[in-house]
């Protein structure tokens, strides 16, 4: 099986655009995938979807930069002593790290059904659907909260926070759901601002997604070769150049807007996609 350097371009596109939006980058590309002529169910297209991810993970890197130095500091303070334990960003990075372990573990546990079973279009068209109902919610339950006064910045986070979010995080692992459609419906539903959400599973994605792309790499090293180095490394880049503006904008666009706008794009493409799969325009993988 060869990948195009066209194919490539496009992957990375989808990749960029979709990894923070939440509306499934994973359900966007097994869907391109399928249009593009790949088995969605093969090892080594999963493997390339994981590494090309490593691109956006660095747009985040570079876009948070001084972000997470002083996460970092503040963590690293707040072991060697009581009074950097005060700082809440020492309260904040403990909620990153606590909340990114959770969908590593389940994610290795249960990577074979992962990478086969879940990998059917059928599978992304009901979680497009049905997550998008959690979403809904998680925004109607928000706006109740802020009027009745409970309003909570990057300041007032607990580690219970991390965990609780963290452990939403890991339905993501379904095609369709959306990890960030999942960590920012557990933000909201906890009383936390959208853009203190946002942030969050933009930094809770870094250890996951970087874990990911790292391992599927090494397991796969001999199959990728056949889809052509080359072809990995312009997927990379362009998802991260499309990265990098995706997140700019979405964190703009949740300052001001609530992300209805996202729950009415995944219905729309979840009964797409269920009605192309029923009449046999498109096969599940």
């Amino acid at each position: 099986m060869t990948l195009t350097y066209l194919d490539a371009i496009i992957l990375g596109i989808v990749e960029g655009l979709t990894e923070f939006l939440p509306v499934s980058s994973t359900g966007h590309l097994t869907i391109t995938e399928k249009l593009l002529g790949l088995p969605v169910d093969a090892k080594v297209v999963t493997a390339y979807t994981a590494i090309i991810q490593l691109g956006a993970i660095a747009a985040t890197f570079l876009f948070f930069a001084r972000k997470i130095a002083r996460l970092f500091m503040a963590w690293a303070r707040g072991l060697a002593g009581e009074e950097g334990r005060r700082n809440p960003d020492y309260t904040l990075a403990w909620s990153v790290i606590v909340g990114s372990l959770p969908v590593g573990v389940v994610g290795f546990l249960l990577r074979d059904v992962i990478e086969g079973p879940l990998r059917s279009l059928w599978v992304v068209a009901a979680a497009l659907l049905l997550w998008s109902g959690v979403m809904w919610f998680a925004e109607q339950r928000h706006v109740q909260l802020e009027r009745a006064g409970v309003h909570r910045d990057e300041h007032d986070l607990s580690v219970k926070d991390g965990l609780v979010i963290g452990l939403v995080q890991c339905l993501s692992l379904i095609p369709g759901v959306s990890r960030s459609g999942a960590t920012i419906s557990a933000g909201l539903l906890r009383g936390i601002d959208r853009v203190t959400a946002t942030e969050l599973s933009f930094f809770m994605a870094i250890p996951a997604l970087t874990a990911a792309g790292v391992f599927q790499a090494v397991e796969q090293r001999h199959d990728l070769a056949q889809l052509g180095f080359g072809q990995m490394a312009v997927g990379i880049v362009v998802a991260f150049a499309v990265a990098y503006a995706s997140i700019a904008w979405l964190l703009k666009y949740v300052a001001n807007h609530s992300i209805m706008v996202f729950v009415w794009y995944r219905v729309a493409l979840g009964v797409l996609l269920a009605v192309a799969l029923a009449a046999g325009v498109i096969s599940a993988t």
